[in-house]
C-alpha cells in the first residue's frame, strides 16, 4: 500500500509518520519538503497526487491559526476548504483513500451534551466554515474518505497550553484561566494511533469509511487543564511561583478574541469506539504522559 502524508510536520503529522509507517510505503510532505505539498496552489497538490499516485491520502494539513483566519479568510478556505476538495477529487479519480481530520469548530457550541456526527452544524467562525466546506467537498467527490473530527490537539511536539501554564506559572504568582470551555483535550498521538487502526479497517471493510468523532475521554475547561498540569509538574519538583488557590476561574468574556470560540466541544465517540473496537483512553493519561516528555520527569 502506498500512503501520502501531507502535512507531516504538524503536530498531528509528526505523530502519522510514526503510526502510519507499519502500514505501507509512506511518503511525508510539507510545504518545505522536496517535492513540495503546498496548500496554497490547490492545482500543484493535484499534479502531485498524479504523479505519485497512492492508495492512500492522508491529510495532516491545516489553517489553524483560528483568530488570523479572520483576518484572512481566503487564504484559510483555500487550505481547510479548497485544497482538501481537491485531494477528494484526486483520490476518487485514482480510487484512493483520502483522510481528513476535522474540528469541533463545525458546530455552535451551544448546550451541554456531546455532539454525534449526524448532529447539525452551524459553525462560529471563519475557521470552522473553512473546516466544514472542506468536509462537505470531500463528501461530494465521492472518494472513499475517513473524517476524523477532534478538538483540543496538542503533543510534546512544539507549543502548546500545557507548556504556556508552565512557563506562566513560574513566572507569576496568579492566573486567570477560562472556566465556561468544555472539551477533551486529545494527544496527537492518540489521533494518529486511531488513524492507523481505522485506516487499516476500512481498506478491508470500505463500507466502514465516513465521519467519526475521535477526542479522547472525558471532559474539562480550560481552567480544569491547567490546574491539572500545574499540580503534576508542582508534585514531581518543577519550581512554580503560582499558589494552587491563585489560579482562578474565569468567563470567556474576560478574554475577547478575533473569533468567537464554541463554548461546547464535547464530540460523542460511540460511533468511532463501536466501529472499529477502540478504548479511548482519559485525557488525564495522554496529557500526563506528554508531561513527562516535556519536563523529563
Amino acid at each position: 500500500m502506498k500512503i501520502l502524508l501531507v502535512g507531516c510536520n504538524g503536530q498531528v503529522g509528526w505523530e502519522l509518520q510514526r503510526a502510519l509507517a507499519p502500514l505501507g510505503e509512506l511518503t511525508a510532505l510539507d510545504f518545505d519538503t522536496a517535492p513540495r505539498a503546498d496548500f496554497t496552489e490547490p492545482e500543484a497538490l493535484a499534479a502531485l497526487v498524479q504523479s505519485m499516485r497512492p492508495d492512500v491520502i492522508v491529510n495532516a494539513a491545516a489553517h489553524t491559526a483560528v483568530d488570523k483566519a479572520e483576518s484572512e479568510p481566503a487564504l484559510a478556505r483555500t487550505i481547510n476548504a479548497l485544497a482538501p476538495g481537491v485531494l477528494a477529487r484526486e483520490a476518487a479519480a485514482l480510487g484512493a483513500w483520502l483522510v481528513h481530520y476535522s474540528t469541533d469548530y463545525v458546530f455552535d457550541g451551544s448546550g451541554d451534551r456531546a455532539r454525534a456526527e449526524d448532529a447539525p452544524t452551524r459553525p462560529l467562525s471563519t475557521y470552522g466554515r473553512t473546516k466544514l466546506e472542506g468536509e462537505e467537498l470531500i463528501r461530494a467527490s465521492g472518494c472513499d474518505h475517513l473524517i476524523l473530527r477532534t478538538s483540543w490537539v496538542y503533543a510534546a511536539r512544539g507549543g502548546n497550553f500545557a507548556r504556556t501554564m508552565l512557563k506562566l506559572a513560574a513566572e507569576r504568582e496568579r492566573l486567570s484561566v477560562i472556566d465556561d470551555q468544555v472539551g477533551a483535550p486529545t494527544g496527537a498521538d492518540l489521533l494518529a494511533d486511531v488513524t492507523a487502526h481505522a485506516l487499516r479497517a476500512v481498506r478491508q471493510q470500505p463500507q466502514l469509511g465516513g465521519t467519526y468523532h475521535a477526542v479522547a475521554a472525558g471532559e474539562t475547561t480550560w481552567f480544569g487543564y491547567a490546574r491539572h498540569v500545574i499540580e503534576w509538574a508542582r508534585a514531581r519538583g518543577q519550581a512554580l511561583k503560582v499558589a494552587p488557590s491563585a489560579i482562578e476561574p474565569v468567563p470567556t468574556s474576560a478574554y475577547p478574541t478575533p473569533a468567537q470560540r464554541p463554548l461546547n466541544s464535547r464530540l460523542a465517540t460511540d460511533r468511532l469506539r463501536t466501529t472499529f473496537g477502540l478504548t479511548l483512553p482519559p485525557w488525564q493519561v495522554g496529557v500526563d504522559r506528554m508531561l513527562a516528555e516535556v519536563l523529563g520527569r
